[in-house]
């Protein structure tokens, strides 16, 4: 039904989970959709089987993975081209491992896990940690980052599955957010549409930032002072900063969706972004966000 579809949107958009219906067990169950070749994946693993690793020792091979939690269009592909200029640090383009599934697709391979104490939910987080595994090893450096947006969307979960995880939220004023993300598919949604479609990422940035202990950086002052603002993450993740930070342009960096930033970063320079919006150019369904992160009087930002 309708209705129970927008129910479960709800709680995909406020907690990063989602309802699923329990696949029956037991003689003459069915296997799930994966199972016959149709080509879906079943759906990620309910809230009530999320659980952090039982042996954190061998359930996980990353150490202290890095996350930036960030609204769509708010720097944060540049702030990865800078992370990664960093000799330490990878920061890959978006992975979006949270939509990774794992399905039981037998009754005997649901109770072969049970007995291997794993649900859904935990064998999961092993295929996630793997294959952040796999790309830092791959890249032959010490620490992983991923900015995928819509992590914000699911960041108690990845707190839940990497309890040692650092998160970095980089905010951006909420009108320049809306206006970038409206220029970059004008065809798509229109500037209402936009403000209102990036506010829910902005909303899911914000429950992060009082959930969880981070770092908090403006994009502004990123632009403004890239070497004051990259020494100041990099005594958050306790790393030696870099000058290369500065030198990013060198990278291969282009990637679908850059817009904004594809001259500036192949340029190897940090350009100031756009100006900020006046006052009376902001939405009125931004203004509540812009107060609360301190872009209007009645800053209740922390």
């Amino acid at each position: 039904m309708n209705w129970k579809r927008k129910a479960n949107a709800a709680v995909r958009e406020l907690t990063g989970f989602q309802i699923t219906r329990v696949a029956k067990t037991g003689p003459g169950a069915k296997p799930g959709p994966a199972a016959k070749g149709t080509g879906r994946a079943p759906a990620v693993a309910a809230a009530d089987l999320v659980r952090p690793p039982a042996d954190p020792e061998t359930d996980r091979l990353l150490t202290a993975p890095i996350f930036i939690l960030s609204p769509v269009r708010s720097g944060s592909t540049l702030l990865r081209a800078m992370l990664n200029a960093h000799s330490m640090l990878h920061a890959p383009h978006e992975l979006h491992v949270r939509r990774l599934s794992v399905g039981l697709t037998t009754p005997l391979a649901a109770r072969a896990m049970e007995a291997l104490g794993h649900n859904q939910a935990d064998l999961e987080h092993l295929l996630w940690d793997r294959v952040l595994h796999r790309e830092l090893a791959r890249s032959g450096k010490a620490h992983i980052v991923d900015k995928t947006p819509a992590n914000a969307f699911a960041h108690r979960r990845i707190a839940t599955c990497w309890p040692d995880a650092r998160f970095v939220f980089l905010l951006r004023h909420p009108a320049s957010i809306a206006a970038s993300w409206h220029e970059a598919s004008p065809d798509r949604r229109t500037p209402h549409e936009a403000a209102l479609d990036a506010l829910r990422y902005m909303k899911a940035v914000e429950r992060a930032r009082g959930d969880l202990t981070g770092l908090t950086v403006r994009y502004e002052d990123l632009t403004a002072g890239p070497e004051a603002e990259t020494r100041r993450i990099c005594d958050f993740l306790g790393l030696p900063w870099e000058p290369g930070m500065l030198a990013y342009g060198e990278q291969t960096v282009v990637q679908k969706g850059l817009g904004d930033w594809k001259d500036k970063i192949r340029s190897g320079k940090v350009q100031e972004g756009r100006a900020l919006p006046r006052e009376e150019e902001i939405p009125e369904e931004l203004r509540p966000m812009c107060r609360t992160w301190g872009y209007l009087d009645g800053d209740e930002s922390r």
